[in-house]
């Protein structure tokens, strides 16, 4: 009787336990579950973790990664957007942030990255976008206390369109992909 009740008492624990983790879990909302007011989706740009490297840039506030989905890299290695060819639909590069801190560890002066910011992202689909030459851009901001990414309030997603204007004539990417 005694080791049925140990048996219970142990199977309710583990059970509690995983229901406790499951609560948690759905009170953390799933950044891939973020739509943007341009109906950009965080979704569709599952897995940018792991894409490559385009190029990297620094501002005083934030250090910068621009990573680029493999549709994307396989243009920018065909030689786009210097051949005049613009990226194909399906394009995606993300441009990561984080604060920046001076590193402690190395033995010169240097700035690493510390606290991730945003995730601003551009996604290439011509008939969805046709008023943008074709892209679509989104910015998610990331809070670290609370470990949550949210959608930019703002809509603007830092300078989306307006700002690429600049570079029109690069198919609208400031970027370009890095020689290694």
């Amino acid at each position: 009787m005694k080791r049925s009740i140990r048996l219970s008492f142990a199977t309710s624990a583990v059970l509690a336990a995983l229901a406790g983790s499951a609560i948690h879990a759905q009170s953390k909302p799933d950044k891939y579950s973020l739509t943007s007011p341009s109906g950009i989706a965080f979704g569709d740009f599952k897995g940018y973790e792991d894409w490559a490297v385009v190029s990297s840039a620094r501002t005083d506030e934030v250090l910068k990664v621009i990573v680029a989905n493999p549709t994307m890299i396989k243009a920018y290695k065909a030689g786009v957007p210097g051949n005049g060819q613009p990226f194909p639909d399906g394009s995606k590069i993300a441009k990561l942030q984080w604060k920046p801190k001076k590193s402690t560890e190395a033995p010169f002066v240097v700035d690493v990255p510390d606290v991730f910011t945003q995730a601003f992202v551009i996604e290439k689909d011509s008939k969805r976008f046709p008023k943008s030459g074709g892209w679509g851009y989104a910015l998610f901001n990331y809070d670290a206390p609370s470990d949550k990414f949210s959608v930019d309030p703002t809509g603007v997603a830092d300078c989306g369109h307006t700002c690429h204007t600049a570079v029109k004539n690069k198919d609208y990417i400031f970027h370009p992909y890095q020689q290694r």
